[in-house]
């Protein structure tokens, strides 16, 4: 059972105290003794980790967690997996970057070509944050517009001109949707980038087809996550990706999933395949490379032939290193060995949402629970539904915060925002563990 409060300073003192004297090590050399802000934020303070295998990761303290989190969703074939493991090793002993090309970026990208709808030609990067700037300079050249829209709450990188609208201080301080305040997640960002986007509330094609009606003449790209992940996993309403896509189609405006998240965890083919609908650029990142750093921007030859014919020049040193390339074309034969793996990954997410459910209800908890499977979020709420990022900042932030602590000090590891990940390697036994541990935490916070 979880210790009460008077207890729970020594239960963290207790096991983690090897990570926080490396927390406090590492602060003297790494600015806020992290590589990541996000990295700050696990519970109690951030873990140091000593290595993962399968479903599981284990800390400097010998702490072993079912992870949920899989490394914020890349580790789509678990921690460690043997073959993408031999496969990076065996093609790394041949060199490792050649200022040049080299044949298995030439077979990703048939692959890829292949897997994703609107792959028509494609560019590799090594983040999805590059990733999508490349898009808006491909959107801008091909439509001699400057803007883009996006939406509130959508998270599309760290850069300048996408890190606002993602923090606010209330739901009140946004204002009107249709003309919504935005606020700078971070100090630093240049004046000049809160004039490159309109930002909307999301889930509203009535709104979306009004503005640009309006402002059309100034947009290059719509972009969206296809599944609003990074707040409370909310699915599009019926219509509303299909909406987007005549929307861009009526102005002529690229229309951008970013599919960070979504690609490889939906299906091979990603959330436009698994929504049955056609951008004109997507981003691919996260679960594609099992955890090596690697992106892609794909799409449609018409909007691709801005970087074919230089106008849009995209470059990087370290793009396409054989590392990268055999652990992209490693994942890939690991989730296409088994034509039962999707289906599996879906059936496992949801059992693992129905038991949390029926565990908060047992509990008499306003646990919400929402997503697709293979990705989910738990918030703790009075809504009815959450259907956008405003209904998300109604949501108890603090009851959500003693539940995956409660989580992470029993063994559980889920990111900190509530989201859940669903590996190829999860199991039946996994699920429950994780059902049975949430009931116990449940029961316990106030």
């Amino acid at each position: 059972m979880m210790l009460k409060k008077t207890n729970y300073m020594m239960l963290k003192k207790t096991n983690y105290q090897k990570s926080e004297a490396l927390l406090a090590r590492a602060s003297q050399v790494l600015a806020g003794g992290v590589a990541s802000e996000f990295r700050k934020y696990n519970h109690p303070h951030a873990i140091f980790y000593t290595h993962g295998e399968g479903t599981r990761v284990y800390d400097v303290d010998g702490n072993a967690y079912l992870d949920f989190t899989l490394s914020q969703g890349p580790l789509i074939v678990g921690h460690s997996h043997p073959h993408v493991l031999a496969e990076v090793e065996a093609y790394s002993r041949q060199g490792q970057l050649y200022a040049g090309q080299h044949i298995k970026e030439i077979e990703l990208a048939e692959k890829l070509n292949q897997l994703i709808p609107s792959a028509e030609l494609m560019r590799f990067c090594l983040d999805g944050s590059e990733a999508v700037q490349t898009a808006f300079r491909v959107a801008r050249s091909k439509t001699g517009k400057n803007k883009f829209l996006r939406f509130e709450g959508h998270y599309h990188g760290w850069l300048d001109n996408v890190a606002w609208g993602i923090s606010t201080p209330s739901v009140e301080a946004l204002g009107d949707e249709e003309n919504p305040k935005v606020f700078p997640w971070s100090a630093g960002l240049s004046s000049n980038s809160r004039e490159d986007f309109i930002t909307l509330s999301w889930n509203d094609l009535d709104l979306v087809e009004r503005v640009v009606a309006e402002r059309h003449n100034e947009l290059a790209a719509i972009i969206t996550e296809p599944v609003m992940c990074n707040n409370g996993c909310i699915v599009p309403n019926e219509g509303f990706l299909q909406g987007l896509r005549t929307v861009c189609d009526r102005y002529g405006i690229a229309l951008i999933f970013d599919e960070v998240i979504t690609g490889f965890r939906l299906g091979l083919g990603g959330a436009q395949r698994y929504y049955n609908i056609l951008p004109d650029l997507s981003i691919f990142a996260k679960a594609i490379a099992s955890g090596y750093p690697i992106s892609a921007i794909v799409g449609k030859r018409e909007w691709m032939e801005e970087i074919v014919s230089a106008r849009v020049i995209h470059a990087g040193t370290m793009n396409t290193s054989t590392p990268t390339v055999a652990a992209a074309l490693a994942t890939i034969d690991v989730l296409e060995r088994d034509p039962d793996t999707y289906d599996r990954m879906f059936r496992l997410g949801r059992r693992l949402m129905d038991g949390l459910r029926t565990a908060a209800q047992t509990a008499g908890q306003n646990l919400f629970v929402q997503g697709t499977g293979p990705m989910f979020n738990t918030s703790f709420t009075a809504l009815p539904d959450i259907r956008n990022y405003r209904d998300t900042l109604q949501t108890d932030k603090a009851k959500l915060k003693q539940f995956i602590a409660g989580l992470h000090d029993r063994g559980i590891r889920v990111i900190g925002r509530g989201l859940w990940y669903i590996s190829a390697v999860h199991t039946e036994d996994d699920i429950e563990q994780a059902i049975k541990v949430a009931a116990e935490v449940l029961k316990e916070i106030d």
